[in-house]
């Protein structure tokens, strides 16, 4: 029982991590504006009170934001210049 909590913490920690780079990541000049647009959505999508597809609905309600958000970040990160993306996860860890 312990193991599991110590690696639900250890997640809970990186994703922490992952949110402070994004963060920074959206404030950077240096950051193409398209990749600030992809991050930003997925923010968005993120905080929206509604969904596109209801999560009343089963099974595909859930894999929307299982299937969207995590797309939208990869999206974004890949548009981000290697250099710009290592400067900060060096910062952050």
């Amino acid at each position: 029982m312990t193991a599991m909590f110590q690696r639900l913490k250890s997640y809970a920690a990186a994703a922490r991590r992952e949110i402070k780079i994004y963060r920074l990541l959206l404030r950077d000049k240096r950051t193409p504006l398209i990749a600030k647009a992809f991050l930003g959505l997925a923010v968005a999508y993120l905080l929206m009170p509604f969904d596109i597809i209801p999560d009343f609905i089963p099974v595909v309600g859930q894999l929307d934001d299982l299937i969207l958000v995590p797309s939208l970040i990869f999206i974004g990160l890949k548009l981000i210049p290697r250099p710009l993306l290592a400067e900060y996860r060096a910062k952050i860890n």
